[in-house]
């Protein structure tokens, strides 16, 4: 069966300016046309759309997708490769919900924490990941290192109550995003004040000005915004321009 360029934006969700954009960089080229000229995909080139869109969603940029498809003749073997992928993440995900899981216990009971409980804590998680980008940006500046001071004296119970806090915040800001409410809102810009003094309590001094410098960073570092984006699509600009209205 083969498919117009609309048919295929429905079921797929992907945009007819995108699937246009892949045609022209030859990533998923039409092989099919009507008489009149109009853009026909086939079942190989669905398939491959499919590849291309896995390859996005684990970070590879466009402009090395076509060669990562193309390394490989058999098809069945690029998805097994892509099967192994996503289980090897299924298992550190499964890894990550399963240390939250005992922490909430241990916080729930109030029991001092373990060696074994911190380990536990970590485990599927890689600070390692973002350590170098973190101490590239800030580790000459006052706030990183305070920031890493703090840090190191946390234990589980500090960590959960930190990220407990944090969902606290954002959920409430993007339910305000949600129902249209201004920035300028009195509701969101207390939620703002109470994002800034969660770093300051947990992490460095934050005045409002450094607060509004590190908002804009959540927008100009496409990396801080498509982390903030995983809240709700949209929500990094959103806090973005509440912290810029306070």
């Amino acid at each position: 069966m083969a498919f117009t360029v609309g048919d295929l934006a429905r079921l797929t969700g992907v945009t007819v300016r995108a699937l246009h954009h892949y045609d022209e960089i030859g990533l998923v080229r039409p092989s099919q046309r009507t008489a009149a000229g109009y853009r026909l995909y086939t079942d190989n080139d669905v398939l491959r759309l499919q590849q291309v869109l896995l390859f996005r969603e684990l970070g590879l940029p466009l402009d090395e997708i076509a060669s990562a498809i193309d390394a490989t003749d058999s098809r069945e073997e690029l998805l097994r490769q892509h099967r192994e992928v996503l289980l090897a993440k299924r298992s550190r995900l499964d890894a990550m919900l399963a240390a939250l899981d005992a922490a909430l216990v241990a916080v729930q009971k109030g029991n001092p924490m373990q060696p074994d409980d911190v380990k536990q804590l970590f485990d599927g998680f890689d600070p390692s990941q973002y350590e170098e980008e973190a101490k590239e940006r800030w580790g000459d500046t006052d706030a990183y290192k305070e920031s890493t001071r703090r840090a190191k004296s946390y234990g589980k119970a500090e960590w959960t109550k930190i990220q407990a806090d944090w969902s606290a915040i954002y959920a409430a800001i993007a339910n305000h995003m949600k129902a249209g409410t201004p920035v300028t809102d009195a509701a969101v810009q207390a939620l703002v004040d109470e994002h800034r003094a969660h770093i300051e309590r947990w992490f460095y001094p934050c005045s409002r000005e450094f607060h509004k410098n590190l908002g804009a960073m959540y927008v100009a570092d496409p990396r801080f915004t498509k982390n903030l984006d995983k809240v709700a699509p949209g929500f990094a600009k959103y806090l973005s321009d509440a912290i810029a209205a306070s």
